[in-house]
């Protein structure tokens, strides 16, 4: 059996609405808990094991939720901001409301694999560069990359340029294809300083067109995802993220 929590905040961790708002359906008999009206919105429920229903729509009650997204162009990575859209804005309500944050970031033009999750412990691994938990993306670059320069990225680089200066670690890189003086390069980091991979590319003198991530860790993203899209993961793909790459 899980901790009990009273009916009105396990709706509100459901995103269904505000304190007011969820004891309005409590005590409009709207939330029937297996099976049973209930309009006490103090009563106490195991959420986790109860079967939830509200106005005929059954909801599961989780403790933790980890998701993952195929980030699209033009959104930021963060949980709010009053002028533009963000990651949390393409989930139900529900996420926010648990607590669901990106664990790391993408640029506003960055596109591919993001992962959202109430898992602090999670959240903390995926981010931590002591970690080595590898970022795969997909760069197309105006130009040839070439043996030089995936040596250079290979033992790592030196950094300095308008936003800054660091000392990039050791990254793993190779062109997947040529295509009319472009090429696309698949790139593994570490790491994730501001604007890493354009800026280790920006040094060997290209510029990135499109940057789209692909993996983290061992878990890459689902291809049937458009941009945009999500799902939540699955305990085996959440233990994926746990795990050290070997036999990259």
């Amino acid at each position: 059996m899980g901790e009990k929590i009273r009916l009105d905040k396990c709706l509100c961790m459901l995103g269904l609405g505000s304190r007011s708002e969820v004891k309005q359906l409590i005590r409009g008999g709207q939330v029937r808990i297996d099976g049973e009206t209930v309009k006490d919105p103090d009563w106490k429920l195991d959420a986790e094991a109860s079967r939830i229903m509200v106005n005929g729509t059954p909801y599961e009650y989780k403790t933790v939720r980890t998701v993952m997204m195929n980030k699209p162009a033009g959104v930021l990575t963060a949980a709010r901001d009053k002028k533009q859209r963000t990651v949390l804005d393409l989930l139900p309500p529900m996420y926010a409301a648990m607590g669901c944050m990106p664990a790391g970031r993408l640029d506003k033009d960055t596109t591919g694999m993001l992962i959202l999750t109430s898992d602090g412990a999670l959240s903390h691994r995926l981010i931590t560069p002591g970690k080595d938990v590898g970022k795969t993306y997909e760069a197309l670059v105006n130009g040839l990359f070439t043996e030089d320069d995936r040596a250079r990225f290979a033992s790592g680089m030196h950094i300095e340029d308008a936003d800054g200066t660091f000392d990039a670690r050791p990254a793993e890189a190779s062109v997947l294809r040529e295509n009319e003086g472009k090429n696309l390069v698949r790139v593994r980091i570490t790491e994730g300083k501001y604007h890493q991979v354009k800026r280790m590319f920006a040094a060997c003198g290209l510029t990135v067109l499109e940057l789209k991530r692909t993996k983290i860790g061992c878990l890459a993203l689902d291809p049937s995802l458009q941009p945009g899209d999500f799902r939540e993961l699955t305990e085996a793909e959440t233990a994926l993220l746990e795990q050290t790459e070997t036999g990259r």
